[in-house]
């Protein structure tokens, strides 16, 4: 049974090769054929058409595929030089801002090291938004040895204002623009003095000028330091507060006004210098006058004194 089935197996491959042999002869034959060459030619024009479009929509395909990866990568590039901008802008944008800063720094250390006060540096940590004061807060206390009635200047010398209170590690800062802050003024260019009052426009009042004194644009105003009865100003002398930008001149009247830009800018106010060792108001009491000794001589030490005041004699009194 088995070899009989081989057999059959056997025959049917024989016969299938004989087939198959015998067909590539036929199309050998015909192939040289020159009919069969024309119709193979007419066959190809006739699909060529057909073959080029399907060429054209592989092709096409093709760079559908590269343009749609091409645009992927561009946008994957493109994101990644976006964050480098976006970097390199806030890297521009920090050494700008440490640059300004520098120069601040810079130009307040210069100030401070040919000034004839000790200072204590602070920086600006709050502002107070109310609309009715110009206050701040420095970051310096009692700690840093800060009292009230300090005077604050920014870089140059110019007049920022003084400390109203203080604690441990912060103060506050009454500005110059605040309109409690009074300030004897004086030009520079005459040495006429008047006082110079705080608005909250900004704009610095010079009032009290003597109307007969030349008040030129631009002159500098400085503190004038002037002692009173004895009193000495709350501001040393020598201070900038600002340069006259308008003068108002009244005829009929015996002083004349300036108004004053103020030499710092106090809405920008960053970095300050607190003198500590100025004493405003009253000398300290070994340098008060005291009464002088009725025998004509002179107290110790360097302490000044003066006379007392004879009392009046009254009116009607007869002499023994």
């Amino acid at each position: 049974m088995t070899a009989a089935l081989n057999d059959r197996a056997a025959r049917r491959r024989t016969i299938a090769f004989v087939v198959l042999l015998a067909v590539s002869l036929v199309l050998m034959a015909l192939s040289s054929n020159p009919l069969v060459r024309d119709l193979q030619g007419g066959v190809r024009f006739a699909f060529a058409p057909i073959q080029s479009a399907l060429d054209g929509t592989a092709s096409g395909i093709a760079s559908i595929a590269s343009a749609v990866a091409e645009i992927d990568q561009l946008r994957v590039d493109n994101e990644a030089l976006r964050e480098e901008n976006d970097r390199l802008r806030i890297d521009a944008t920090r050494t700008e801002e440490i640059q300004r800063e520098n120069v601040l720094l810079t130009s307040l250390l210069q100030f401070r090291a040919g000034f004839e006060y000790q200072t204590v540096a602070a920086t600006v940590i709050a502002r107070e938004s109310s609309e009715f004061r110009r206050v701040v807060t420095l970051d310096r206390g009692t700690e840093h040895g800060i009292e009230v009635g300090d005077v604050v200047v920014a870089g140059g010398g110019a007049l920022v204002g003084r400390v109203s209170e203080v604690g441990p590690q912060a103060a506050t800062l009454v500005l110059l623009t605040d309109a409690t802050s009074t300030v004897i003024g004086q030009l520079v260019t005459s040495a006429a003095t008047g006082a110079v009052v705080g608005q909250l426009s900004g704009v610095l009042v010079m009032d009290r000028i003597d109307a007969t004194e030349r008040i030129d644009l631009g002159a500098e105003v400085v503190t004038a330091g002037i002692e009173i009865g004895g009193v000495r100003s709350p501001y040393p002398k020598g201070l900038l507060i600002g340069q006259v930008v308008d003068v108002r001149r009244d005829a009929n009247d015996v002083v004349q006004t300036a108004f004053l830009q103020p030499a710092a800018n106090m809405d920008k106010l960053e970095y300050v210098l607190i003198i500590t060792d100025y004493e405003g108001g009253l000398p300290p009491l070994e340098e008060q006058p005291v009464p002088c000794p009725s025998d004509g001589t002179l107290p110790g030490g360097e302490q000044p004194c003066v006379q007392p005041t004879p009392e009046p004699t009254p009116s009607g009194s007869a002499a023994p």
